[in-house]
């Protein structure tokens, strides 16, 4: 087999994990401005609770979609059932790679790029709740980081550091 076909289905593959990540990503960030929106000065501990594992939950259903989409063309191209090709592909796009399963010698290129965009793909979804839980801490002014940052200094100045 010619690397034609690979780079093909390859491209393919990025275009679409890009497409579905972030139409996710752009649908999450709306829901979550509309949320922070309607919560007025600030939200309770509990409430900022629940919202981090709401988003959490919906980065973790959008990380299963993009697997199930690599596990679609693994199932087409390389392997005999769904469980296999679930498995390959969700060991594969969380870097763990246990070598138990092995695509066959003419794909194999697509489990290191699955595994690549796997991590980009964690990082957007590392950034996004980071930036969540930054907005979340701004909006309480007992948590607020310019508070927490100006205590620090001052505490630091009183004793000397």
């Amino acid at each position: 087999m010619t690397l034609i076909p690979q780079a093909s289905a390859a491209a393919l593959l990025l275009i679409l994990t890009l497409c579905l990540q972030c139409a996710g990503v752009a649908a999450l960030v709306e829901w979550l401005r509309g949320v922070t929106a309607k919560g007025g000065q600030g939200f309770g501990p509990v409430r900022s609770a629940v919202l981090v594992v709401k988003s959490t939950i919906a980065i973790i259903i959008l990380h299963g979609l993009v697997i199930l989409l690599w596990a679609s063309f693994y199932r087409l191209q390389c392997f005999p059932s769904w469980e296999l090709a679930f498995y390959f592909s969700s060991s594969s796009y969380a870097t763990v790679g246990y070598g138990d399963v092995t695509l066959p010698s003419t794909w194999r290129l697509l489990g290191p790029l699955e595994s690549m965009a796997g991590v980009l793909m964690c990082g957007v979804s590392v950034c996004l709740l980071f930036a969540t839980i930054t907005r979340l801490m701004d909006r309480d002014p007992r948590l607020s980081l310019a508070k927490i940052t100006t205590d620090f200094e001052i505490n630091s100045w009183r004793r000397g550091l």
